[in-house]
């Protein structure tokens, strides 16, 4: 494979991208990693999937060090010679671009790594408006949404103008804003397994402002925050449908929403 990008349109250079398609996602949910594609292609971009492994940020929020720069290593190979690196994740974008300096920080033979590939990493919507200049797509969804704005992609990485801009040109769809769109939902990753009865009252809280909403939808940007959110409406009855947001951008919400037991 070549790493130079492919003639694009009227001569210009189609960025060659490196998806990181996340645990999650890969597992849980790979009907968010199709849309991403479809979004980047739409865009102009060239696709790829090389071989992954986990990007390491369970094992270093609970302090695992070692086992966050094993991994660290292995994606800073696989994703070598790609012009971007886009992740459907706020939270795990920012472990390439902000927490994998900091692992290396101490290795002079790996830190010039890690900060070239933070400086390629991006989150699939920012990348979309931000590096791309995407300023519509090409996707209809009737009905209203709510828009929870998850931490990592937030605080890290300035994610919060980008989705919003985007699904304004979905044919269809009207966003709501809730209440505390940008308090997090609880979940944390191990934050939820540590501190569940902290994680409980938060989601709880949550889970109000996005009924109080009256919107039927809830989206946001990272599947760990979807899962959580979709898991505590389930609990309490609520019918309120929960998506990845690149699932509304792209056009393909036939699969059932988050949570949706026996379906999805």
């Amino acid at each position: 494979m070549s790493a130079n990008p492919a003639p694009g349109p009227a001569g210009r250079k189609k960025p060659r991208v490196g998806l990181f398609v996340t645990c999650l996602v890969d597992l849980m949910r790979p009907s968010v990693g199709f849309a991403a594609v479809k979004l980047l292609e739409d865009a102009g971009c060239i696709v790829e999937v090389p071989v992954q492994t986990c990007c390491g940020q369970p094992a270093f929020n609970s302090g695992d060090r070692g086992t966050a720069r094993d991994l660290a290593e292995q994606v800073i190979a696989a994703f070598r010679g790609y012009d971007y690196v886009v992740a459907p994740s706020g939270s795990c974008a920012g472990t390439l671009k902000v927490h994998y300096p900091e692992i290396f920080a101490d290795d002079p033979n790996w830190l010039p790594k890690a900060h070239e590939l933070a400086a390629r990493t991006h989150e699939l919507t920012s990348f979309l408006v931000d590096v791309m200049g995407v300023t519509a797509v090409s996707a209809r969804f009737d009905g209203a949404v709510t828009y929870h704005d998850s931490c990592s992609g937030l605080r890290e990485l300035k994610v919060r103008n980008q989705p919003r801009k985007l699904l304004a040109s979905v044919e269809g769809l009207t966003l709501v804003e809730m209440t505390d769109s940008d308090v997090c939902c609880g979940f944390g990753g191990t934050f939820a397994v540590k501190y569940s009865d902290i994680s409980g009252a938060i989601v709880d809280a949550k889970a109000r402002n996005v009924e109080a909403t009256g919107a039927p939808t809830l989206l946001a940007g990272d599947l760990g925050c979807l899962m959580n959110m979709a898991g505590k409406l389930t609990r309490d009855g609520k019918p309120i449908a929960v998506r990845h947001v690149a699932e509304v951008l792209a056009g393909m919400t036939d699969e059932p929403p988050i949570g949706e037991a026996g379906k999805g």
